[in-house]
């Protein structure tokens, strides 16, 4: 009786398989990135990041994103081509674990760079990494915490053909 039992288990399992989740699913999940995954949805990425990847995201979670000003949010949240811009700035091509860092210039989906660092503790640009590896279907999250003493305010410049993003708290 245990045997038939235990076969009928695993068929249902091959039957039914583990639904598996991917880096926008991953975010949903954790319960910490509903402002990043409300932002993904505005911005028209949701499908991107359900997609194929790898990606590799440095995600910021929400108490990160309540260190932007509230108007500065919410017109951000309005521009899908800037909302965009920042928020492709975050991924990179490709799952990079936390063991596989290492420091120097890393091109984004957005086309900018990002600078790496690994003296005290992983840094992506000016934001502290504070949790590695939170693995996907499709790639990898990295949780960024901004810096508490400068305001979060995404700059944006257009320059011919690149759009270059700079920030105070980045």
């Amino acid at each position: 009786m245990k045997k038939v039992f235990i076969a009928s288990l695993l068929s249902i399992g091959l039957v039914f398989p583990v639904q598996a989740k991917d880096i926008v699913d991953t975010a949903v999940g954790a319960g910490t990135f509903k402002t990043l995954a409300a932002a993904l949805g505005a911005a028209g990425l949701v499908e991107t990041l359900k997609g194929k990847g790898p990606f590799t995201v440095f995600a910021p979670t929400d108490e990160a994103f309540a260190k932007i000003p509230k108007a500065d949010l919410d017109a951000l949240l309005k521009d899908k081509k800037k909302l965009a811009a920042v928020l492709t700035y975050h991924v990179v091509a490709g799952k990079v674990m936390a063991a596989d860092v290492k420091a120097g210039m890393v091109k984004t989906v957005q086309g900018s760079e990002l600078t790496i660092s690994t003296t005290n503790g992983v840094m992506v640009d000016k934001a502290k990494v504070i949790k590695t590896d939170i693995v996907a279907d499709n790639g990898v999250i990295h949780v960024i915490e901004l810096p508490s003493d400068k305001p979060c305010i995404f700059y944006l410049k257009i320059r011919p053909s690149i759009i270059l993003i700079e920030s105070n708290a980045l």
